[in-house]
């Protein structure tokens, strides 16, 4: 007996990714002639906070400023062929977001399009009144504060799911698991019980695989003469075929670039698990100790035994609150002598700081020379001064309370052109807010998801 397989593609992993990495997976999707669905993935901790300012700002925005980017080139053919798109780019307004989708719609002559969106992930206004639980490692905290920006609890699947059955084309979300976006298709084509653990399981694995994009397909895996990958330009987005017994295969479309292999999949299904015997979700609990990974072809690799357990009474919010400012400034040194010149340059830009503003978070790097390996006490960089090195960069950062002191701070960097050492040049500075995130556990019964779906004319 043919087993039933449903097909899920990803055309993003992050907000700002490729515009033009959605077309042809949907054009495998269609190819394939097998029913599927497709997603995007734009959210990170700190992007509902600044979608959060948006709204505040005008209250139309407030979802992924490139939504109609990524849509435009597909949403027709989507349609069209019945391949519903589901992404979590509502971010903190889904209503706008479908607002948009309709505007693009009627841009692009497509009639009777159905725009769903789920809600509920924004406690922010109840977060004082739940029972709050520290989560992992991290102290309680202090959900009073009155500085919290934006506050979003990780929904599952099921609401997406349901939003599904009420025939949507396109379904948003703000905050939810990155993996609900695959596991919700599946639930709504193969009828899949909330409680059947290992298929729930085999669904989270397949959105685990899928939510950073090209990264299962040899993005950012790449490491030239160790692990080569060919046609990085045009990298082909992923593809995961799961059978309706929960089996998997990940490729990507024919003639793009890129590559899916063992280790590819391996390093994707590696990527931010703490436990792999208990990998937690709003839908189930993820065990990979018994998955088994085996390459079947040419860019395909079979995915097998994921396992599940029940899905955790409490669920993940995020908190995202001020984090004071952030003032940079940059400039380079080159040709004979430049370690020495910037390492100047560095010790009169943190001498003027420190005594202008006594007290401030300040650090300064040697870009070329190092800086990723170094801490902000740049304890590392003073045992490398003496290295000739012909081009580096300075950067000089502060972090502080107040917008006008990170303003000037910054701006020391570059008086470094006529007051500091010779041929400093490419100055750039910028200011720019500063978010920080927290995380805590809330009782599952204490959210409440909501979906419906939203008319052309609201």
């Amino acid at each position: 007996m043919t087993k039933q397989v449903f097909h899920v593609g990803n055309a993003a992993g992050f907000s700002t990714d490729r515009l033009d990495s959605a077309a042809p997976v949907v054009a495998a999707l269609i190819a394939s002639g097998a029913p599927s669905a497709l997603f995007f993935e734009t959210l990170a901790e700190r992007t509902l906070a600044f979608a959060q300012r948006a709204k505040l700002a005008d209250p139309e925005k407030g979802y992924t400023p490139d939504l109609e980017g990524f849509l435009r080139p597909v949403l027709k053919d989507c349609v069209a062929h019945g391949i519903p798109v589901l992404g979590n780019f509502g971010a903190a307004n889904p209503l706008g977001a479908a607002r948009a989708i309709h505007r693009l719609a009627r841009d692009l002559g497509i009639e009777g399009i159905r725009v769903a969106v789920v809600e509920g992930d924004d406690v922010r206004e109840g977060l004082r009144s739940m029972q709050v639980q520290a989560w992992e490692e991290e102290a309680l905290f202090d959900v009073r504060r009155d500085d919290i920006v934006a506050a979003n609890v990780y929904l599952g699947a099921q609401p997406i799911a349901d939003a599904l059955a009420l025939g949507a084309d396109v379904v948003v979300t703000g905050r939810v698991t990155d993996s609900a976006l695959a596991l919700a298709p599946l639930i709504h084509h193969f009828g899949w019980p909330a409680d059947d653990w290992d298929r729930m399981a085999a669904g989270v694995l397949t959105g685990h695989l899928l939510e950073c994009g090209a990264q299962v397909t040899g993005g950012y895996f790449a490491d030239p003469g160790y692990k080569d990958v060919a046609g990085m330009a045009s990298i082909g987005y992923p593809i995961v075929e799961v059978s309706s017994d929960g089996d998997l295969v990940v490729t990507k479309p024919a003639g793009t670039g890129g590559r899916v292999d063992t280790r590819t999949v391996k390093e994707q299904i590696l990527y931010e698990i703490h436990d792999p015997a208990s990998y937690l979700t709003p839908d189930v609990t993820l065990d990979l100790t018994s998955v088994r990974i085996m390459d079947v072809g040419p860019d395909r690799v079979q995915v097998t035994g994921a396992r599940g357990r029940a899905a955790p009474e409490t669920l993940k919010v995020t908190i995202s609150y001020a984090g004071g400012w952030l003032g940079e400034g940059e400039i380079s040194y080159a040709g004979p002598g430049a370690a020495a010149r910037a390492r100047l340059a560095a010790a009169i830009a943190r001498r003027r700081i420190e005594t202008l503003f006594p007290g401030i978070d300040i650090r300064t790097d040697v870009i070329g020379l190092i800086s990723i390996f170094d801490g902000d006490s740049g304890e590392r960089a003073r045992g490398m001064w003496d290295t000739e090195w012909e081009d580096v960069r300075v950067r000089v950062a502060v972090n502080t309370d107040d917008e006008s002191t990170a303003a000037m701070a910054a701006r020391e960097v570059e008086t470094l052109y006529c007051a500091g050492p010779a041929g400093g040049g490419g100055v750039r500075r910028h200011v720019t807010p500063r978010i920080k995130t927290a995380s805590c556990l809330v009782p599952r019964e204490s959210v409440q998801p909501k979906f419906r779906l939203v008319p052309a004319d609201e």
